[in-house]
């Protein structure tokens, strides 16, 4: 019986690495295919990681086009990504879609942590008592770690304009918003307001977004920090 578990382990380790194997080789064909259907772009190398990276995640090539919904970049967003990463400081997200998609082994090789107060008890009582959305209460609530920190929207436009807000008073300063919420209601505006501020940002043009496009953004960054480290 014990040579019988011994050789199941066995078929399932030698299982699991050839699943493994498969699924870099199946990341590796799609980053091919998506670097022949874009062809030449203006991104940077490091802004394209993240761009690609996005891209893989949606199968949406409208994040890479000038008359679409292209992913936009200020002038030292991925350096101060860097910096926020190399303190340790909190990554602050809306929605707990946007939790579960970052990588968590990243997230603890650089010894950062994820925040999500959504589903907080206080939050949803203090959403009810002051008659705001749960997103929008549970950015006020981290405005602690947003500060010096990097913010993740990717759902609610409403957060986004709540963290917007918090600058304007002077009561926060991330040091990046990455900003790609999606929606017909207020998703562009909020983006576009988020471009006029004096923070580092990504974000895109128009109505597109989503959680897998934000948790792909801030697992890119990562991605290449580390690589970075080694």
């Amino acid at each position: 019986m014990v040579e019988s578990n011994d050789t199941m382990k066995r078929a399932i380790r030698a299982k699991s690495r050839d699943m493994s194997d498969s699924s870099l080789g199946i990341e590796e064909n799609s980053m091919k295919i998506i670097e022949l259907e874009i062809g030449t772009h203006s991104y940077s190398e490091l802004q394209w990681n993240v761009v690609r990276r996005v891209i893989h995640a949606t199968a949406d090539f409208d994040f890479a086009k000038h008359d679409k919904n292209r992913i936009i970049f200020s002038t030292n967003a991925i350096e101060n990504a860097f910096k926020a990463f190399k303190k340790k400081r909190h990554i602050v997200v809306d929605v707990d879609m946007v939790q579960s998609g970052i990588n968590k082994k990243s997230v603890a090789k650089i010894g950062t942590s994820l925040i999500c107060n959504i589903s907080n008890k206080e939050v949803i009582d203090l959403s009810k008592k002051e008659n705001k959305t749960r997103s929008t209460m549970a950015m006020r609530y981290s405005s602690k770690d947003i500060d010096g920190g990097i913010v993740v929207i990717g759902n609610a436009p409403t957060a986004l304009y709540e963290v917007i807000k918090m600058i304007d008073e002077n009561i926060v300063k991330p040091m990046l918003v990455i900003g790609i919420p999606v929606g017909f209601v207020s998703a562009a505006e909020s983006k576009s307001e988020l471009s006029k501020t004096n923070v580092d940002f990504i974000t895109n043009i128009g109505r597109k977004g989503g959680s897998s496009a934000a948790s792909s953004i801030i697992n890119a960054l990562m991605l290449l920090y580390i690589s970075n480290l080694n």
